[in-house]
């Protein structure tokens, strides 16, 4: 909490690169209807929480600023397939630990911050675990029978990540290290 303009700052970033990624893969997989629909809906979610997460910065008296990206969804990135048909599934279960790795930062965060915040929080909490479901979904259909096996792998090289000490603060960042 002693770093919340910082947090809030990286939030924004986070909520806008969400939106990228949906976009991303809306144009990588052009030909996947329901994908791209569902995909269309998140991206247009995703805008509407960085456009909530740029007021509550206005509402403090911070600028937003772009940031340099933190390690995790970098090193998450490295973990994943390059060719397809690997690629799409593991694009959309990184996507999917994004998202629920942030439903749980915003849950843990609502009752220690300010009433205005702690509301966002707890509604964006529920979208974010909304859209480990779509993401989830998708990849189901995907890969029925590979999608639950990949997902266990990957969530344990993202759990690795969360837990691993780093000296640059970000919304999906381990534990800090000083010194």
């Amino acid at each position: 909490m002693s770093h919340l303009p910082e947090l809030l700052l990286d939030h924004a970033n986070c909520e806008k690169k969400a939106a990228s990624s949906a976009l991303a893969l809306m144009f990588a997989y052009a030909e996947d209807r329901p994908l791209a629909l569902a995909l269309a809906r998140l991206a247009r979610e995703e805008l509407r929480h960085f456009e909530q997460v740029l007021r509550a910065l206005s509402a403090l008296g911070i600028p937003f600023a772009r940031q340099r990206p933190g390690r995790y969804a970098q090193q998450l990135r490295r973990a994943l397939r390059s060719c397809d048909p690997g690629r799409k599934l593991d694009l959309l279960l990184a996507a999917a630990l994004i998202e629920a790795r942030s439903a749980e930062r915003f849950q843990l965060l609502a009752p220690r911050v300010p009433a205005p915040l702690a509301r966002l929080y707890q509604e964006l909490g529920a979208s974010e675990s909304r859209h480990f479901q779509v993401y989830t979904g998708l990849a189901c259909r995907v890969a029925p029978a590979e999608w639950q096996v990949r997902l266990a792998e990957l969530a344990s090289r993202e759990a690795q990540l969360v837990t691993t000490p780093e000296r640059l603060l970000r919304f999906h960042s381990g534990p800090l290290q000083f010194g």
